[in-house]
């Protein structure tokens, strides 16, 4: 019997597979591990999400590094590979807040929370349909995801493993 295809998932990274693979976000601080799945074609993607959005004046080198430039790559790659939009489910993780500084009540500096509004901003305004989202809080997660069942786990240092939801129903 085969095994399934081990996905490292790095930062700025996006995989995508057509079946058999298990993709692994380690260390997620304030970056978000976005997964996405089309259940009719078995087409999956992961991204690991470091910025909310590339910067204006600067050429993008990693697609991948920033929400509004990556999630389209990934989406671009997994509709090369058959998926469709319209079948595509996702669940993501992340965006701690690792780092504190100044005013607790500021946001500016909070990489986590603005990384996890982007990437509900982009998934919303294409009418993704979200199965599972664990973000926020201190701790750093590591999300994995395995193609062949669906299930999505978030893992943290100090809370364990649990499954945050099954793409395949």
């Amino acid at each position: 019997m085969a095994t399934a295809q081990q996905l490292m998932v790095g930062m700025a990274d996006i995989k995508t597979a057509k079946s058999g693979a298990t993709f692994t976000c380690l260390g997620l601080g304030s970056c978000i591990g976005l997964a996405a799945f089309d259940r009719e074609s078995g087409v999956a993607g992961m991204i690991h999400i470091m910025l909310p959005e590339a910067f204006k004046d600067k050429p993008v080198e990693k697609a991948g590094k920033f929400a509004d430039t990556g999630i389209v790559a990934m989406l671009d790659e997994m509709f090369r590979l058959g998926a469709n939009p319209s079948r595509l489910v996702m669940a993501y993780a992340g965006g701690a807040q690792v780092f504190k500084f100044g005013n607790p009540s500021s946001t500016t500096l909070d990489v986590g929370l603005r990384n996890s509004a982007a990437v509900e901003k982009i998934l919303k305004a294409k009418g993704f349909r979200v199965l599972g989202i664990d973000i926020g809080g201190p701790n750093g997660r590591t999300v994995t995801y395995e193609q062949a069942t669906g299930i999505i786990k978030v893992r943290t240092v100090n809370g364990g493993e649990k499954v945050l939801c099954n793409l395949k129903g």
